[in-house]
């Protein structure tokens, strides 16, 4: 068990049952599932990472995974982990609009209150510190890059 997985799991807890997100449950994807479901069609794309769906059946999708973990030094206990996540909203569109919506939304479901993380896990802070906005290369898919930073606690016994 992590700290960044744990807040993985309660970052998509939230995502999943915040109604104004404009995002079926089931496009919140974790990348820990099999991407073989996320392309029964044929097989993965080359180049599939967190930050490309462009093949997936459906849209719009928020893909959950990329994570940075840093011990945040303000214990010696080392029970601080800063951490900073990226989600990747796609949407097929020609314009911004729909991804700076959804990445908005996000924005807010993160902030609405103190995310819930399995034992022995706490988490003290969490905020939307940047968002991107970028365009697929083919311009077929419109892409929004949300990082989560959050301050996580180990609760040592």
């Amino acid at each position: 068990m992590s700290a960044d997985l744990e807040l993985q799991k309660g970052l998509r807890a939230r995502l999943t049952t915040w109604a104004a997100l404009g995002v079926r449950p089931n496009r919140i994807i974790d990348t820990h599932v099999a991407l073989a479901d996320l392309f029964p069609a044929g097989p993965l794309p080359v180049n599939y990472g967190s930050t490309d769906v462009s093949r997936a059946p459906e849209q719009p999708a928020i893909i959950l995974g990329d994570s940075q973990a840093v011990d945040a030094g303000t214990s010696l206990r080392r029970a601080h982990t800063r951490i900073y996540h990226s989600l990747h909203v796609w949407k097929k569109e020609i314009s911004l609009e729909g991804v700076k919506t959804i990445a908005g939304e996000l924005r807010r479901a993160v902030h609405a209150g103190r995310l819930v993380l399995a034992a022995p896990y706490h988490c003290a802070d969490a905020r939307v510190s940047s968002m991107r906005f970028l365009r697929d290369p083919n311009g077929e898919f419109a892409h929004g890059v949300v990082v989560v930073e959050a301050l996580v606690c180990e609760v040592l016994s």
